[in-house]
């Protein structure tokens, strides 16, 4: 086997909410690995401060995700500007904490427009152009909340879950168009959107001894799983939900 296989020089990767924590690391792999990159989220100065952190070429595209319409248009935009979207991350998403019988309706709706919505418009803005071309690489950042619950979670909890099912989804209706539509479900990671349980000396402590492997994830860990379901070495892998998350769906 050539590494060959992992090589993404040629392709150009969109990674929704990618200024910052998990998208960034995620762009920053994918660059490593020889792809042109298009970062997206809402804030425009957010985006252009994150691209000057890139040395290759890199376009900042922003629009919110949440808005079927704006996806759209921005998507179309820049294919008929810049040309193909050949790997989409769909990794912009939202957590609110909060016991479910206390839990605000106003944020249970946008845990579904930000977990759930931007999946479906963004993936079938840019899909609607892969299927043109017979080829396209769609990762679906989900979760281990995919398969696991926690307490004061509940509506994140299902919103991954339904991300899990979109995903499969994909490739069922895709597949057959030359596209590869699969996810990734981080562990616990260390990032900004845990930082208030990663400063949490107790939920540390409960996770280390939860987590086969002890200890948080690093960002940089969720890499080499992008680069796999990104390049051709995954060509023959179609709705599939790749845990990368230290063991903890694997022990009770």
């Amino acid at each position: 086997m050539s590494l060959g296989l992992f090589d993404l020089n040629g392709r150009r990767a969109l990674i929704t909410g990618s200024s910052q924590g998990i998208g960034l690391a995620l762009a920053k792999g994918l660059a490593a690995a020889g792809a042109e990159l298009v970062l997206n989220g809402r804030d425009e100065e957010k985006l252009a401060k994150a691209a000057g952190s890139f040395d290759g070429r890199v376009h900042i595209l922003p629009f919110d995700a949440t808005d079927h319409e704006a996806a759209r248009r921005a998507v179309d935009a820049f294919e008929a500007d810049k040309g193909a979207i050949d790997i989409l991350v769909n990794n912009a998403g939202m957590q609110f904490r909060t016991p479910l019988e206390d839990f605000p309706a106003d944020a249970f709706e946008r845990l579904l427009r930000t977990n759930i919505s931007s999946v479906f418009n963004v993936g079938q803005a840019v899909a609607r152009h892969m299927i043109k071309r017979g080829a396209g690489k769609i990762i679906n950042i989900a979760s281990v909340q995919t398969a696991l619950a926690r307490p004061s979670i509940a509506p994140y909890t299902a919103t991954k879950g339904a991300v899990g099912n979109l995903t499969k989804g994909m490739a069922t209706d895709w597949a057959k168009y030359g596209l590869q539509c699969n996810a990734i479900a981080p562990g616990y990671f260390d990032t900004p959107l845990n930082a208030a349980l990663v400063a949490d000396a107790d939920f540390s402590a409960w996770l280390e001894k939860r987590t086969p492997a002890g200890r948080w994830g690093q960002v940089e860990e969720l890499v080499g799983a992008c680069i796999f379901l990104a390049s051709d070495a995954s060509s023959f892998v179609n709705g599939h939900v790749l845990y990368v998350d230290g063991g903890i769906t694997a022990s009770l």
